[in-house]
């Protein structure tokens, strides 16, 4: 019961953070918000993973909280691949595919950076 209360939690402050990074860029004609939160979430990802894996001793709750719950809300696919096709169906191709190619690129390469950063951390 106590994981199903931390991912609620979590998942409520991840809404409300993702939230104010959409507000933040409301109104821009390209889906910045989403790229941000979905790259800048990879990282957070990356780092905690990495940080639990090699050093951390995470109790499960605190974990569903983070992963699950705060990123999980933080970050998401739907919204993403809902903007690229908006992009696309907008006709602008280039944009759309530069959108895909660069939310989906630059997220597996900011996970890897927290993974990188981490292990290069002392123990």
């Amino acid at each position: 019961m106590i994981n199903l209360l931390a991912v609620a939690a979590g998942g409520a402050l991840g809404a409300l953070l993702r939230h104010g990074v959409n507000h933040l860029s409301a109104g821009a004609a390209f889906p910045w918000g989403t790229m941000v939160v979905n790259i800048s979430g990879s990282l957070l990802m990356g780092l905690f993973i990495g940080m639990s894996a090699l050093f951390l001793d995470i109790p499960p709750a605190l974990r569903a909280f983070l992963t699950v719950g705060m990123l999980g809300a933080f970050t998401t696919f739907s919204t993403f691949s809902m903007d690229a096709v908006l992009l696309l169906e907008k006709g602008r191709l280039i944009e759309g595919v530069l959108y895909i190619a660069g939310s989906v690129g630059l997220s597996l390469l900011a996970l890897v950076l927290g993974l990188v950063i981490v292990r290069m951390m002392p123990i």
